[in-house]
């Protein structure tokens, strides 16, 4: 039997500190599983992971949007689990003793570790993953849509627990990328009257977003106007434009990583007493509620998609989600492409 796999690691700083290498195949312990790889999705984390701007822990496979076949468990008891098409919750453990543990909060524990990050994430085609992180995933019509679940459960996490919109709000959703995508259809979902911006350069991006029925602009956001933003470019542009076209007493909701220190007009908060929100990452709630808005319908997954490619493009790929090209590039270890 194989004892190793082809996986995309991160030994050392900078882009030039990962290489595509060979690692052990994952053996689960009692509580954990094994999951064949189906896909997993290129993140705007792992484009700040590789520039070293985002906290990780080398070496490590990088990789947390992953969707995936269980094709081993450590106990009898989580057989069930045997040949269920999963995606999975990112955090691999916690502390379970701090303040935040304790108060159901795992996901702010200082001492978390997230797969992609800290342990061995899903570019590669097997990874190891305790069963409580699995999810089941609902009948969808793309083969590949379960990928996207880990962006829609971080969206969920910053707006729907608690709900951020309500039925007739205003919304300006800066950053039109796929977090910017599902950010606009979560809202829509709420019953906000949703406007995606971007720049003139994401035009295709915009024409993505245009078909599944969300409106879009590339014009400045007119100033005092929305009653709910949410900034999900991670740049201090949109940021910026955003808190101008926040209404007075508006709610701004932080999705997007900046990645970095950033200046922006924060008195803007005060003069305008805007509400500031967000969520890091996504949460066993978050989870439960994306995997009803896929059952549901409540977004559209499939055209997000934009393109699939085999392990050994991981850097082609890469590289074109730091540009901005696409939507959402998916990593098919095997063969690099679900048919």
């Amino acid at each position: 039997m194989t004892t190793t796999m082809p996986a995309v690691i991160k030994r050392g700083p900078g882009l030039e500190g990962i290489a595509i290498g060979a690692v052990e195949v994952p053996i689960a312990a009692p509580g954990q599983a094994v999951i064949d790889v189906l896909a997993t999705g290129i993140c705007g984390t792992d484009v700040h992971i590789a520039h070293d701007e985002y906290a990780h822990e080398r070496p490590v496979v990088m990789g947390h949007e992953v969707l995936g076949v269980v094709s081993s468990v450590g106990s009898q008891t989580d057989a069930g689990w045997l040949g269920a098409k999963v995606a999975v919750e990112t955090y691999f453990s916690a502390c379970e003793v701090c303040d935040m543990c304790r108060a159901g909060r795992r996901i702010l524990c200082a001492d978390r570790r997230s797969i992609g990050s800290f342990r061995n994430g899903g570019f590669a085609e097997k990874m190891l993953i305790p069963v409580l992180n699995l999810h089941r995933l609902p009948d969808t019509p793309g083969d590949l849509d379960g990928v996207l679940s880990e962006p829609l459960a971080c969206v969920a996490q910053c707006l729907l627990d608690p709900p951020v919109v309500q039925p007739g709000d205003q919304v300006l959703v800066t950053g039109p990328g796929a977090m910017g995508q599902l950010a606009a259809q979560v809202a829509k979902a709420s019953g906000g009257v949703v406007t995606l911006a971007g720049l003139p350069a994401d035009a295709e991006r915009l024409a993505v977003a245009a078909v599944i029925g969300i409106e879009t602009t590339t014009e400045a956001p007119v100033g005092d106007s929305f009653d709910v933003v949410i900034e999900c470019s991670g740049s201090a542009q949109g940021s910026a434009g955003a808190l101008y076209a926040a209404r007075r007493g508006a709610r701004y909701v932080q999705v997007g990583i900046f990645g970095r220190d950033v200046t922006l007009p924060f008195d803007t908060v005060l003069y305008k007493e805007v509400t500031i929100t967000s969520g890091f990452a996504s949460t066993p709630t978050s989870w439960r509620t994306a995997m009803r808005l896929i059952e549901e319908g409540d977004v559209v997954l499939t055209p997000l998609i934009t393109e699939q490619v085999p392990l050994n493009d991981f850097f082609e790929a890469l590289d074109a989600a730091a540009r901005g090209a696409g939507l959402k590039t998916v990593v098919v270890p095997k063969d690099g492409r679900v048919r």
